[in-house]
Formats: C-alpha cells, sequence, structure tokens
C-alpha cells in the first residue's frame, strides 16, 4: 500500500510555550516537518531524546487517548500530557484507519484494567490473568491490517522471542496495510524489514541505517567482547 493513513506530521512551535520542555530537547526543537515514507516508521535513540514525546503528541493529533488504547477510550489517571501535544497536526492519506492502538508500555496496565471493566462486551480475555507480554500479544494478534498503531517501547515486557513474535505480525500486518509509528531501544524490533528508522541521536531527527543505531552497535559491542567491555567499564 502506497497511500498511508499518516503521510506527515507537522509542528507549529508558535502554539508551544516558550518555557515548555520540549524546546529544549535538541532532536525536537529545530523539527517542522516529518514525512513517514514507509509503512513502519521506527523511532530510535538514547532516553530523553525526543521520541516519546513526539509518539504522544502523533497519538493525541490522531484522536487517540494519551494514556492509550483505542480512539474510544477517554479515561485519565494523571494529567502529564506534553505541550506538544497540542501544536501537531497530521497530513493524512486518502485511506482512513478502521481501527487503531496507542501503545504505552508504562501505562498499559492502567489501560488493561479500563479495558476489562468499561470496554469489555464479553468476547476479550482477562488481560489480567496474564503477564504483561502475554497480554499484549493477545491483543495484537486481535489487531487487523487495516489499523493505525503507534506503540511506545513495545519490547518492554516481552522476551527476545516474543519480540520476534511480535516482529513478525506487525511485518504481516504492515505488508498488507497496517501502519506503525513505533518508539523502540530492541535491536531485534529495529530489524522490521521494509521500516524506515529515524534516529533521534545527535540533537536531530534523521534516517538510519539498522547497523548504525546506537542499540544494535551496543549489544553488538556487549556480544562480541563482553568480558572486555565489562573489566573496562567496571575498572573506570
Amino acid at each position: 500500500m502506497e497511500d498511508r493513513y499518516i503521510r506527515e506530521i507537522v509542528i507549529d512551535w508558535s502554539a508551544v510555550p516558550e518555557d515548555a520542555y520540549p524546546r529544549k530537547i535538541s532532536a525536537l526543537r529545530g523539527l517542522e516537518r516529518l514525512r513517514l515514507n514507509r509503512n513502519v516508521t521506527l523511532l530510535c535513540g538514547e532516553n530523553g531524546t525526543g521520541k516519546s514525546t513526539l509518539l504522544e503528541a502523533v497519538a493525541v493529533a490522531a484522536g487517540f487517548n494519551a494514556e492509550g488504547g483505542t480512539r474510544n477510550y477517554r479515561f485519565s489517571t494523571y494529567d502529564d500530557v506534553s505541550p506538544l501535544s497540542g501544536a501537531v497536526s497530521l497530513v493524512r492519506g486518502f485511506r482512513c484507519p478502521r481501527n487503531g492502538y496507542f501503545f504505552r508500555a508504562e501505562s498499559f496496565f492502567n489501560v488493561a484494567t479500563v479495558t476489562m471493566t468499561e470496554y469489555n462486551d464479553g468476547s476479550l480475555p482477562d488481560y489480567h490473568a496474564c503477564s504483561h507480554g502475554e497480554s499484549f500479544l493477545e491483543f495484537m494478534q486481535r489487531a487487523t491490517p487495516q489499523g493505525l498503531y503507534l506503540m511506545d517501547e513495545p519490547e518492554a515486557a516481552l522476551s527476545p522471542q516474543r519480540q520476534l513474535t511480535l516482529l513478525l505480525h506487525i511485518a504481516r500486518m504492515a505488508q498488507a496495510g497496517a501502519q506503525f509509528l513505533i518508539a523502540t531501544h530492541s535491536p531485534v524490533l529495529l530489524g522490521l524489514p521494509d521500516a524506515e528508522i529515524l534516529s533521534f541521536d545527535g540533537g536531530a531527527v534523521r534516517p538510519c541505517d539498522y547497523e548504525d543505531t546506537e542499540s544494535v552497535r551496543i549489544m553488538r559491542l556487549f556480544l562480541e567482547n563482553r568480558e572486555g567491555l565489562l573489566r573496562r567499564l567496571l575498572e573506570e
């Protein structure tokens, strides 16, 4: 599918207060437009570089609840929405997603609770009867290709094997037309085929090859020379 649900992300910085923290994030403050060229876009970079801040703002602009869930979810357990959320607009494609979901690892427990108490018509399993990772994979297996899926660190509760399961499911759904925007540190998920990787490191958002992502470079360094690396770090 060439026509994506979201073609471009636009930021109007005049709508962001001068003292708001997004203006202090190097990779974001120079960003005004970001084109999404693939059905899967992966956001990578060190903690604090703006990945989750931008993802949350896109989710709100797309009509999702800031804490996660589908577009029908309208609960709130805390008021911590980024000031960037009111400044982001989306250039949309011709297709409209039939389904969608905003997944945040940090608030998935709250979302699962609301799902079971307020949005369960009897067809859903008890998400609290299994692990965080199992609950998330159970949901993803029910998701449809005609959807928009925004994910913030979905690997947080998944073993490497389960990350591979998620990778395969995302790849198949994207091939069938679903669109994904994913913030991740996982070397497994960063390997998604036909995905565009955008790095937030170095003070700017830029395309990045898989081999050049910090997550992959550090993991490879650790696996290939674990003892030497640990010895050097512990000596320091």
